[in-house]
């Protein structure tokens, strides 16, 4: 008798394991994500301080009972207009390294070369932000608490809603810089794991 082998029996094979989760980050996904939350805060920053605007009944010095309609605007002081001024710059730069981070997604031999001038450019924009940031701060807080060594009085107990908005704007650039140390992190750490391989 010959032992011949069933035709319908087949080996068995080990089921193969499923492949483990894939556990990283993709870093020009969280690049993109960061550079459009940079856009959107400047442009809510640009937006809240260019509409910050309020007219008040304020009184004459030296004569008393008079008083006169006096606006507050944010093209009225320098430091302001600085502020837009700055933070227009930092939100086009936003939407230019988001188109080239989404190339770099496409195109992903590109990642170094990019990350070197995406470190660079983050870096002169979060200065930029910065010093607008400052500067507008500074101003803001002479508005709201005076200073009585050089005789500047506070203004924000009369332009409360003036006021506000400048804070506000002033907040979200900081918020925006913060987004900017962020990127500036994520780019040098990029450009470090490729230099590596």
């Amino acid at each position: 008798m010959t032992d011949k082998a069933d035709p319908e029996s087949k080996p068995v094979e080990a089921p193969s394991p499923p492949p483990p989760p894939a556990t990283g980050i993709n870093l020009s996904t969280v690049d993109v994500a960061l550079r459009v939350v940079l856009f959107a805060a400047t442009l809510v920053s640009v937006v809240v301080m260019s509409t910050a605007k309020q007219t008040e009944l304020a009184s004459v010095p030296g004569v008393p009972g008079a008083r006169v309609s006096l606006a507050a605007k944010f093209n009225h002081s320098p430091a302001f207009i600085y502020f837009v001024a700055a933070l227009c710059v930092v939100g086009l730069y936003s939407i230019i390294t988001t188109l080239a981070s989404i190339s770099v997604i496409l195109k992903p031999n590109h990642r170094t070369i990019f990350s070197f001038f995406f470190v660079l450019g983050d870096v002169v924009m979060l200065g930029l932000t910065a010093s607008a940031t400052g500067t507008a701060g500074g101003v803001a807080y002479i508005g709201l608490k005076g200073n009585s060594h050089v005789g500047w009085v506070k203004v924000c107990n009369v332009y409360d809603t003036f006021c506000k908005h400048i804070g506000s704007a002033v907040a979200i650039s900081l918020f925006a810089a913060v987004v900017l140390i962020a990127l500036i992190l994520l780019s040098v750490f990029s450009f470090h794991t490729k230099i590596r391989k």
